[in-house]
Protein backbone atom coordinates (compact mmCIF):
# COMPACT_ATOMS: atom_id res chain seq x y z
CA UNK A 1 0.00 0.00 0.00
CA UNK A 2 1.55 3.35 -0.83
CA UNK A 3 2.58 5.55 2.17
CA UNK A 4 0.89 9.19 2.97
CA UNK A 5 3.11 11.67 2.46
CA UNK A 6 4.05 14.18 5.29
CA UNK A 7 0.67 16.57 5.96
CA UNK A 8 1.31 19.74 4.21
CA UNK A 9 0.72 22.83 6.14
CA UNK A 10 -2.53 24.68 5.77
CA UNK A 11 -0.84 27.09 3.33
CA UNK A 12 0.04 24.15 1.18
CA UNK A 13 -2.87 22.71 1.38
CA UNK A 14 -5.08 25.51 0.68
CA UNK A 15 -4.47 28.38 -2.31
CA UNK A 16 -6.90 31.51 -3.41
CA UNK A 17 -8.10 29.55 -6.28
CA UNK A 18 -10.21 27.11 -3.90
CA UNK A 19 -13.82 27.24 -3.96
CA UNK A 20 -14.02 26.00 -0.60
CA UNK A 21 -11.63 25.50 2.19
CA UNK A 22 -10.79 22.77 4.59
CA UNK A 23 -12.04 25.74 7.05
CA UNK A 24 -15.24 26.26 5.40
CA UNK A 25 -15.66 22.08 5.22
CA UNK A 26 -15.48 22.11 9.13
CA UNK A 27 -17.45 25.22 9.67
CA UNK A 28 -20.35 23.70 7.56
CA UNK A 29 -20.24 20.49 9.60
CA UNK A 30 -20.33 22.50 13.02
CA UNK A 31 -23.57 24.25 11.02
CA UNK A 32 -25.24 21.26 10.12
CA UNK A 33 -24.89 19.21 13.28
CA UNK A 34 -26.28 21.54 15.30
CA UNK A 35 -29.21 22.27 12.50
CA UNK A 36 -32.83 21.54 13.67
CA UNK A 37 -32.99 19.13 10.62
CA UNK A 38 -31.52 15.94 11.82
CA UNK A 39 -28.67 15.67 10.09
CA UNK A 40 -26.45 12.29 10.68
CA UNK A 41 -23.50 10.61 11.11
CA UNK A 42 -23.92 8.09 8.48
CA UNK A 43 -22.73 4.71 9.00
CA UNK A 44 -19.34 3.14 7.26
CA UNK A 45 -18.87 0.06 6.34
CA UNK A 46 -15.11 -1.35 6.84
CA UNK A 47 -14.06 -4.55 5.23
CA UNK A 48 -16.59 -5.01 2.64
CA UNK A 49 -14.62 -6.98 0.08
CA UNK A 50 -15.60 -10.59 1.06
CA UNK A 51 -19.53 -9.35 0.07
CA UNK A 52 -18.49 -8.82 -3.38
CA UNK A 53 -16.44 -11.99 -4.72
CA UNK A 54 -15.99 -10.62 -7.79
CA UNK A 55 -13.70 -8.12 -6.40
CA UNK A 56 -10.04 -8.95 -6.38
CA UNK A 57 -9.45 -9.89 -2.97
CA UNK A 58 -6.69 -7.58 -1.89
CA UNK A 59 -8.80 -4.80 -2.62
CA UNK A 60 -9.82 -3.39 0.98
CA UNK A 61 -13.39 -2.14 0.31
CA UNK A 62 -15.35 0.39 2.36
CA UNK A 63 -18.46 1.55 1.95
CA UNK A 64 -20.11 5.19 3.37
CA UNK A 65 -23.90 4.94 3.63
CA UNK A 66 -24.97 8.21 2.98
CA UNK A 67 -27.93 6.31 1.77
CA UNK A 68 -28.70 6.01 5.23
CA UNK A 69 -28.96 9.89 5.45
CA UNK A 70 -32.03 12.23 7.06
CA UNK A 71 -34.33 12.45 3.63
CA UNK A 72 -32.38 9.15 2.17
CA UNK A 73 -29.39 11.09 0.67
CA UNK A 74 -26.49 13.19 1.44
CA UNK A 75 -28.07 16.22 0.00
CA UNK A 76 -29.61 17.54 3.57
CA UNK A 77 -25.88 18.12 4.09
CA UNK A 78 -25.58 21.07 1.91
CA UNK A 79 -29.11 22.32 2.05
CA UNK A 80 -28.68 22.68 5.72
CA UNK A 81 -25.05 24.39 5.48
CA UNK A 82 -27.15 26.69 3.02
CA UNK A 83 -29.85 27.17 5.50
CA UNK A 84 -27.32 29.25 7.45
CA UNK A 85 -26.52 32.13 5.03
CA UNK A 86 -30.48 32.93 4.04
CA UNK A 87 -31.02 36.53 3.28
CA UNK A 88 -33.21 38.64 5.79
CA UNK A 89 -35.53 39.53 3.02
CA UNK A 90 -36.13 35.74 2.59
CA UNK A 91 -36.19 34.85 6.59
CA UNK A 92 -38.86 37.12 6.59
CA UNK A 93 -41.10 35.54 4.30
CA UNK A 94 -40.26 39.11 1.65
CA UNK A 95 -39.00 36.52 -1.13
CA UNK A 96 -39.79 33.01 -1.99
CA UNK A 97 -37.10 30.05 -2.20
CA UNK A 98 -36.98 28.37 -5.42
CA UNK A 99 -34.69 25.61 -6.65
CA UNK A 100 -34.22 23.20 -9.36
CA UNK A 101 -34.44 19.38 -8.90
CA UNK A 102 -35.17 15.81 -10.11
CA UNK A 103 -35.65 14.50 -6.63
CA UNK A 104 -33.58 14.46 -4.16
CA UNK A 105 -32.57 18.38 -3.52
CA UNK A 106 -36.08 18.54 -3.78
CA UNK A 107 -36.64 16.26 -1.28
CA UNK A 108 -34.34 17.79 1.10
CA UNK A 109 -35.67 21.30 0.05
CA UNK A 110 -39.09 20.68 0.85
CA UNK A 111 -38.37 18.88 3.95
CA UNK A 112 -36.14 21.67 5.18
CA UNK A 113 -38.94 24.34 4.09
CA UNK A 114 -41.34 22.60 6.48
CA UNK A 115 -39.27 22.34 9.93
CA UNK A 116 -38.74 25.91 8.98
CA UNK A 117 -41.89 27.28 8.29
CA UNK A 118 -40.13 28.72 5.07
CA UNK A 119 -42.45 29.06 1.54
CA UNK A 120 -41.03 27.83 -1.81
CA UNK A 121 -41.06 26.27 -5.13
CA UNK A 122 -39.36 23.39 -7.00
CA UNK A 123 -39.07 23.02 -9.89
CA UNK A 124 -38.72 19.45 -11.58
CA UNK A 125 -37.70 18.11 -14.76
CA UNK A 126 -40.19 16.14 -16.67
CA UNK A 127 -37.72 13.09 -16.52
CA UNK A 128 -38.54 12.91 -12.65
CA UNK A 129 -40.26 10.38 -10.88
CA UNK A 130 -43.56 9.96 -10.38
CA UNK A 131 -43.19 9.03 -7.07
CA UNK A 132 -40.55 11.90 -6.27
CA UNK A 133 -42.59 14.82 -7.42
CA UNK A 134 -45.78 12.90 -5.13
CA UNK A 135 -43.48 13.46 -2.15
CA UNK A 136 -42.61 17.01 -2.21
CA UNK A 137 -45.72 17.83 -3.07
CA UNK A 138 -46.67 15.81 0.05
CA UNK A 139 -43.91 18.16 2.20
CA UNK A 140 -46.17 20.98 1.49
CA UNK A 141 -43.68 22.21 -1.36
CA UNK A 142 -45.14 23.80 -4.39
CA UNK A 143 -44.07 22.22 -7.98
CA UNK A 144 -43.53 22.84 -11.09
CA UNK A 145 -42.62 21.13 -13.91
CA UNK A 146 -40.53 22.14 -17.11
CA UNK A 147 -38.39 20.25 -20.07
CA UNK A 148 -34.59 19.88 -18.64
CA UNK A 149 -33.39 22.29 -21.15
CA UNK A 150 -36.19 24.99 -19.92
CA UNK A 151 -34.95 24.35 -16.48
CA UNK A 152 -32.25 27.27 -16.00
CA UNK A 153 -34.37 29.97 -17.83
CA UNK A 154 -37.24 29.58 -15.88
CA UNK A 155 -35.35 29.94 -12.30
CA UNK A 156 -34.22 33.25 -13.89
CA UNK A 157 -37.90 34.54 -14.26
CA UNK A 158 -39.05 33.31 -11.13
CA UNK A 159 -36.13 35.32 -9.31
CA UNK A 160 -37.16 38.51 -11.29
CA UNK A 161 -40.44 37.84 -9.04
CA UNK A 162 -39.22 37.65 -5.79
CA UNK A 163 -37.93 34.80 -5.76
CA UNK A 164 -34.76 33.68 -4.32
CA UNK A 165 -32.69 31.04 -6.02
CA UNK A 166 -31.10 27.99 -3.81
CA UNK A 167 -29.21 26.65 -6.69
CA UNK A 168 -28.56 22.30 -6.11
CA UNK A 169 -25.03 22.79 -7.51
CA UNK A 170 -23.12 25.55 -7.66
CA UNK A 171 -22.99 26.96 -4.53
CA UNK A 172 -19.95 27.56 -2.03
CA UNK A 173 -21.88 26.61 0.76
CA UNK A 174 -23.86 23.80 -0.71
CA UNK A 175 -20.33 22.32 -2.00
CA UNK A 176 -18.72 22.86 1.63
CA UNK A 177 -21.39 20.81 3.15
CA UNK A 178 -21.52 17.89 1.09
CA UNK A 179 -17.62 18.34 2.21
CA UNK A 180 -18.34 16.84 5.53
CA UNK A 181 -18.89 13.75 4.50
CA UNK A 182 -14.97 13.61 3.90
CA UNK A 183 -14.43 14.77 7.83
CA UNK A 184 -16.50 11.60 8.89
CA UNK A 185 -14.89 9.31 7.00
CA UNK A 186 -11.32 10.11 8.25
CA UNK A 187 -12.97 10.69 11.67
CA UNK A 188 -13.40 6.67 11.32
CA UNK A 189 -9.93 6.03 10.96
CA UNK A 190 -9.83 5.42 7.24
CA UNK A 191 -7.13 6.45 5.60
CA UNK A 192 -8.16 5.79 1.78
CA UNK A 193 -6.07 5.50 -1.08
CA UNK A 194 -9.06 6.10 -3.39
CA UNK A 195 -12.25 7.91 -2.86
CA UNK A 196 -15.11 6.99 -5.59
CA UNK A 197 -17.99 9.29 -5.14
CA UNK A 198 -21.21 9.46 -8.14
CA UNK A 199 -21.38 12.85 -9.91
CA UNK A 200 -24.13 14.97 -11.30
CA UNK A 201 -23.67 18.45 -10.65
CA UNK A 202 -20.44 18.11 -8.94
CA UNK A 203 -21.46 19.23 -5.12
CA UNK A 204 -20.57 16.02 -3.57
CA UNK A 205 -17.65 15.18 -5.09
CA UNK A 206 -16.35 18.70 -4.86
CA UNK A 207 -16.82 18.80 -1.18
CA UNK A 208 -15.26 15.48 -0.87
CA UNK A 209 -12.23 15.90 -2.99
CA UNK A 210 -11.38 19.32 -1.59
CA UNK A 211 -11.84 17.79 1.85
CA UNK A 212 -9.95 14.59 1.66
CA UNK A 213 -7.19 16.52 -0.04
CA UNK A 214 -6.89 19.66 2.21
CA UNK A 215 -6.84 17.16 5.14
CA UNK A 216 -3.31 16.47 4.03
CA UNK A 217 -4.24 13.37 2.11
CA UNK A 218 -2.56 14.41 -1.08
CA UNK A 219 -1.79 10.92 -2.67
CA UNK A 220 -5.46 10.04 -2.14
CA UNK A 221 -7.02 9.76 -5.83
CA UNK A 222 -10.64 10.92 -5.90
CA UNK A 223 -12.53 9.76 -8.69
CA UNK A 224 -16.02 11.02 -10.36
CA UNK A 225 -18.77 8.53 -11.87
CA UNK A 226 -21.12 9.07 -14.28
CA UNK A 227 -23.52 7.46 -16.26
CA UNK A 228 -22.92 7.14 -19.76
CA UNK A 229 -26.07 9.29 -20.88
CA UNK A 230 -25.58 11.72 -18.95
CA UNK A 231 -21.83 12.52 -18.92
CA UNK A 232 -21.85 16.48 -18.27
CA UNK A 233 -18.52 16.80 -15.88
CA UNK A 234 -16.65 14.20 -18.29
CA UNK A 235 -17.49 16.10 -21.22
CA UNK A 236 -16.57 19.13 -19.51
CA UNK A 237 -12.75 17.90 -18.42
CA UNK A 238 -12.51 16.73 -22.01
CA UNK A 239 -13.28 20.29 -23.03
CA UNK A 240 -11.22 22.11 -20.75
CA UNK A 241 -14.65 23.81 -19.52
CA UNK A 242 -18.36 23.23 -17.92
CA UNK A 243 -20.45 22.00 -21.15
CA UNK A 244 -23.95 21.92 -21.25
CA UNK A 245 -25.61 19.16 -23.30
CA UNK A 246 -28.75 16.70 -23.71
CA UNK A 247 -28.57 14.23 -20.88
CA UNK A 248 -30.74 10.53 -20.14
CA UNK A 249 -30.06 8.14 -17.75
CA UNK A 250 -32.20 5.68 -15.21
CA UNK A 251 -30.01 7.25 -12.91
CA UNK A 252 -32.03 10.67 -12.84
CA UNK A 253 -30.31 11.83 -10.44
CA UNK A 254 -27.33 12.21 -11.54
CA UNK A 255 -28.16 14.14 -14.61
CA UNK A 256 -28.71 17.88 -14.48
CA UNK A 257 -28.04 19.02 -18.24
CA UNK A 258 -24.76 21.02 -17.21
CA UNK A 259 -21.96 21.33 -15.55
CA UNK A 260 -21.17 23.27 -12.47
CA UNK A 261 -18.74 26.21 -12.78
CA UNK A 262 -17.78 26.05 -9.05
CA UNK A 263 -17.56 22.22 -9.42
CA UNK A 264 -16.09 21.95 -12.61
CA UNK A 265 -13.30 24.23 -11.20
CA UNK A 266 -13.12 22.22 -8.03
CA UNK A 267 -13.33 18.73 -9.66
CA UNK A 268 -10.62 19.89 -11.87
CA UNK A 269 -8.30 21.04 -9.29
CA UNK A 270 -8.83 17.58 -6.89
CA UNK A 271 -10.47 14.70 -9.01
CA UNK A 272 -8.26 12.25 -10.70
CA UNK A 273 -10.25 11.44 -13.75
CA UNK A 274 -14.38 11.08 -14.33
CA UNK A 275 -15.52 7.63 -15.01
CA UNK A 276 -18.44 6.53 -16.66
CA UNK A 277 -20.80 3.49 -16.26
CA UNK A 278 -23.77 2.34 -18.30
CA UNK A 279 -27.47 1.72 -17.01
CA UNK A 280 -27.13 -1.49 -16.88
CA UNK A 281 -24.07 -1.51 -15.04
CA UNK A 282 -25.80 0.49 -12.08
CA UNK A 283 -29.04 -1.20 -12.19
CA UNK A 284 -26.58 -4.75 -11.73
CA UNK A 285 -25.48 -2.85 -9.00
CA UNK A 286 -28.66 -2.10 -7.17
CA UNK A 287 -29.35 -5.46 -7.42
CA UNK A 288 -26.27 -6.55 -5.88
CA UNK A 289 -26.38 -4.16 -3.07
CA UNK A 290 -30.12 -5.43 -2.49
CA UNK A 291 -29.03 -8.90 -2.23
CA UNK A 292 -26.60 -7.94 0.23
CA UNK A 293 -29.56 -6.31 2.51
CA UNK A 294 -28.73 -2.94 1.03
CA UNK A 295 -31.27 -0.57 -0.46
CA UNK A 296 -29.78 2.05 -2.56
CA UNK A 297 -31.64 3.77 -5.79
CA UNK A 298 -29.85 4.08 -9.27
CA UNK A 299 -27.94 7.36 -8.57
CA UNK A 300 -26.99 6.52 -5.44
CA UNK A 301 -25.10 2.87 -7.25
CA UNK A 302 -22.92 4.79 -9.83
CA UNK A 303 -19.80 4.61 -7.97
CA UNK A 304 -19.99 1.02 -6.50
CA UNK A 305 -20.89 -0.06 -10.23
CA UNK A 306 -17.63 1.58 -11.17
CA UNK A 307 -15.87 -0.52 -8.69
CA UNK A 308 -17.74 -3.83 -9.62
CA UNK A 309 -17.01 -3.08 -13.06
CA UNK A 310 -13.13 -3.14 -12.60
CA UNK A 311 -12.60 0.64 -14.03
CA UNK A 312 -11.31 2.02 -11.17
CA UNK A 313 -7.47 1.71 -12.12
CA UNK A 314 -4.69 0.47 -9.78
CA UNK A 315 -6.94 -0.40 -6.78
CA UNK A 316 -5.39 -3.94 -6.23
CA UNK A 317 -4.14 -3.67 -1.97
CA UNK A 318 -5.64 -0.36 -1.74
CA UNK A 319 -7.58 0.95 0.87
CA UNK A 320 -10.65 2.35 -0.72
CA UNK A 321 -13.99 3.96 0.19
CA UNK A 322 -17.57 3.98 -1.82
CA UNK A 323 -20.08 6.98 -1.35
CA UNK A 324 -23.57 4.73 -1.94
CA UNK A 325 -25.42 8.26 -1.71
CA UNK A 326 -29.01 7.74 -2.22
CA UNK A 327 -31.85 5.19 -0.99
CA UNK A 328 -34.94 7.52 -2.28
CA UNK A 329 -36.96 4.30 -4.77
CA UNK A 330 -39.56 2.42 -3.98
CA UNK A 331 -40.12 -1.43 -4.00
CA UNK A 332 -42.35 -1.44 -7.01
CA UNK A 333 -39.78 1.00 -8.82
CA UNK A 334 -37.31 -1.52 -7.75
CA UNK A 335 -39.30 -4.35 -9.46
CA UNK A 336 -39.75 -2.46 -12.68
CA UNK A 337 -35.56 -1.79 -13.31
CA UNK A 338 -34.57 -5.41 -11.85
CA UNK A 339 -35.80 -7.78 -14.45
Amino acid sequence: MKGLSPAPTTAEMTSDDDVVTIDDIKRARDIIMASPLKVRKTPLLKNMTSYFPELDPSLNLNMKLESLQSTGSFKIRGVANQMASLPEEVKSGEKKLITMSAGNYGKAFAYTLDKLSLSGLCLMPLTAPSSRIALIKSLGCDVAIHPSHELETAISQYVRHNFFNLDPIDDQSYIAGCGSVALEILEDDVRPDVVVVCCGGGGLVSGVAAGIRQSGLTDCRIYAVEPEGSRTMYESFRKGEPVTMAVNSVATGLSPPYAGNLTYRCCRKYVEDVILVSDEEILTCMSRLFDIGLKAEPSGCAAMAAILNNKIPDVAGKNVVVLITGSNVTLSEMSSYIK
